[in-house]
């Protein structure tokens, strides 16, 4: 059934590498749905923690070691110590779902990367784990240990995420910005430095692929989002069609804004395939005006906060001009239902 039941160590003789310390940000419904993985991987880290091996080939014990030192300094007992110090799977808190970032994205209740990181913070600090302490239970209850899981930040120089499908991408959804991108910003506001981001295509399990975020925001980009086929499809569905459209428009914008990894010449290649192009900025302001509103509006948020840089005056203007004329419409509905 290619379960994964159990693990084995092995020696650095034959890994051929340093060993690699990795901190896991589970989904909710990852953590709802593979309780036995995620016990397994805690089951892992505590027995890679404990070899006695040089600092250079296993940072993950060396920093247990250390961490182990800081907070017994701190006060914690020698085993609570040694738990805290294990932790490397941290999830939102039971029962809860998400990472916290749709709603300042949707309402631009947010200034600056330190807003979108403490909202990350906040919501992903739980630590799983099944080792048994004072500060929770061991049956793999959330613990809240946002100290623990800033010092992961601290630490963190790759930030990757994985999918093992093709019947989405990136932009197709909140949760891949919300994951990654939120992560990446909290690392950014620890570190001052954007990690490294990466994305690793597993659709083909035979021959896994692992591009740059950028190089991936690019594929999708050119593929679908401004792809004319992927436009005239999503036109066949009336508001829906629209509403898909603005929603693409919000998620590349929301990763930007997390993980700044959208080029300039992308925003204006929208603003050119569904804004200024005659016959799609028709359909989406005839089916749907609010999603004409709100493409405006975002592509004028991402010039505001400084994502898209090179935005000509008069680009900006004719957004601002289509933002009125989409009011417009908006109210005139309003009125004829009204009536």
């Amino acid at each position: 059934a290619r379960r994964v039941v159990d693990f084995e160590i092995l020696p650095l003789s034959v890994l051929g590498r340093p060993r690699v310390d990795v901190t896991l940000r589970i989904s909710g419904f990852f953590r709802d749905a593979f309780p036995n993985l995620i016990n397994l991987f805690d089951q892992a880290v505590a027995a890679v923690a404990v070899l006695d091996e040089p600092p250079s080939l296993n940072p993950l014990a060396a920093q247990v070691r250390q961490e182990t030192d800081f907070w017994m300094k701190q006060g914690l007992s020698s085993q609570e110590a040694q738990v805290r110090s294990r932790y490397r799977v941290f999830g939102s808190k039971p029962g809860a779902y998400g990472a916290g970032l749709q709603g300042l994205i949707e309402s631009q209740n947010w200034t600056d990367d330190q807003d979108l990181a403490r909202a990350y913070i906040n919501w992903s600090c739980y630590a799983y784990t099944s080792c048994p302490s004072q500060e929770g239970l061991g049956e793999l209850g959330g613990i809240s240990a946002p100290e623990a899981f800033e010092q992961r930040l601290s630490q963190m120089q790759i930030v990757l995420h994985n999918q093992d499908n093709r019947e989405h991408d990136i932009l197709d959804s909140d949760d891949y910005y919300q994951f990654q991108g939120g992560l990446t910003a909290a690392v950014r506001s620890i570190q001052g430095t954007n990690p490294q981001t990466y994305f690793g295509d597993n659709s083909m399990t035979a021959k896994p692929r692992v591009r740059t975020l950028k190089e991936e925001i690019a594929r999708v980009y050119r593929s679908r989002v401004v792809n004319p086929k992927w436009i005239a499809g999503v036109m066949r569905h009336g508001y829906k069609g629209a509403f898909e459209m603005a929603a693409t428009v919000d998620y590349l914008f929301a990763y930007d804004a997390t993980a700044k990894c959208v080029e300039d010449y992308m925003y204006e290649g929208i603003a050119q395939a569904y804004l200024f192009d005659p016959v799609v900025s028709e359909f989406i302001q005839s089916r749907n005006p609010y999603a004409l509103r709100d493409i405006a509006e975002r592509l004028l948020e991402a010039q505001k906060r400084g994502l898209w840089q090179d935005a000509n005056l008069q680009t900006l203007e004719n957004l601002r001009n289509l933002v009125h004329q989409a009011e417009a419409v908006i109210e005139q509905k309003s009125t004829y239902l009204e009536k």
